[in-house]
């Protein structure tokens, strides 16, 4: 079935899952934060030295109310594993993980903890502390992580030229009112911990040195952040995107995966890259190029149109006030 490249980009530019990341430019404005500074918005963590050699990781993740009450035990569990991901997009491990829980009552947080403890124990990273206040109207939930890399990655550091790569296990399903695709619940410990491992162990060997976790934005969203991050274009194959059986493809490029990552790298590592993953039964591929323009472009059997220019419209810096009202 052709893919209207024009009417898919316009759909996606207009979806919640896209336009929340807006809101990265605006905090990093009201904050003061520099993207040459020491938490450079774009990163999936912020970068600190360690006097003993290599880096530390530092991640946050705050998560949508309406999320948490639809499906509190599934939030809980997020709260941990998309954290993991962040350390493992910087080509790291994690040590520990702080919660802060807000809820009505303690029986109210019961489920948002047990999902918290679950995946703790799953994914084998510890819960050492955090904050718990029982006197909130509604739940609430952020978690925060500690990790450390010998071989970093960063969202800055894609060249033109480079093949864009997916990663993404999609032997999963959908969890219910949201576009979350949930891989992660019915594999053994083991299989969690070991994948994660394998994406920081290609960072360390130098396999790849950019890349980013498929967050909220999806695909499409994740795409535009590494492009404006590293100050590049990213040609996007619609036609080399694969999808779950019968899911479409306009969701699934904005879909937040329990286990997905899109990765750049020199053609001559794509391969070696990939067959580490199709070892385990992850599906990992090319899907497009870095290239020198500005602007994420979908392409489909001969046919492009521009998705978001993040030089005229910025997705992760604050908007000069000369681009308001600019379209993507």
């Amino acid at each position: 079935m052709s893919i209207d490249c024009q009417e898919l980009a316009e759909r996606l530019r207009q979806h919640p899952s896209i336009l929340g990341k807006l809101a990265i430019g605006h905090l990093a404005g009201a904050l003061g934060l520099d993207p040459n500074g020491i938490g450079r918005p774009g990163d999936d963590a912020a970068i600190l030295d360690n006097a003993a050699g290599g880096f530390d990781l530092l991640a946050g993740e705050g998560f949508i109310p309406a999320f948490v009450a639809d499906d509190p035990w599934f939030a809980g569990w997020c709260g941990v594993m998309v954290n993991l991901s962040d350390i493992a997009a910087m080509g790291g491990w994690a040590v520990a993980l702080v919660d802060q829980v807000w809820a009505p009552s303690p029986e109210a947080a019961a489920p948002l903890l047990a999902g918290l403890r679950a995946a703790s124990q799953a994914y084998g990273v510890p819960i050492v502390g955090g904050h718990t206040n029982f006197g909130a109207s509604e739940l609430g939930l952020a978690v925060t992580v500690l990790g450390r890399s010998r071989g970093l990655v960063t969202s800055f550091d894609a060249k033109p030229g480079d093949t864009l790569v997916i990663v993404v296990d999609m032997h999963g399903a959908y969890r219910p009112s949201f576009d979350n695709f949930c891989a992660a619940l019915d594999k053994p410990h083991e299989r969690l911990r070991g994948d994660l491992a394998l994406v920081s162990d290609l960072a360390e060997r130098r396999i790849f040195k950019a890349g980013k976790d498929i967050s909220q934005g999806g695909i499409a969203g994740t795409a535009l952040m590494l492009a404006e991050a590293s100050g590049v274009g990213i040609d996007l194959d619609l036609d080399r995107i694969f999808t779950p059986e019968g899911v479409p493809l306009e969701r699934w490029l904005r879909t937040f995966p329990s286990f997905g990552f899109l990765a750049t790298m020199p053609e001559r590592k794509v391969e070696r890259f990939a067959e580490a993953f199709w070892e385990r039964g992850i599906y990992a591929g090319p899907i497009g190029e870095v290239t020198r323009s500005t602007q994420v472009t979908f392409h489909s059997q001969g046919h492009s149109a521009p998705f978001w220019d993040w030089r005229a419209r910025p997705y992760l810096r604050p908007a000069p006030a000369s681009s308001e009202g600019s379209d993507a």
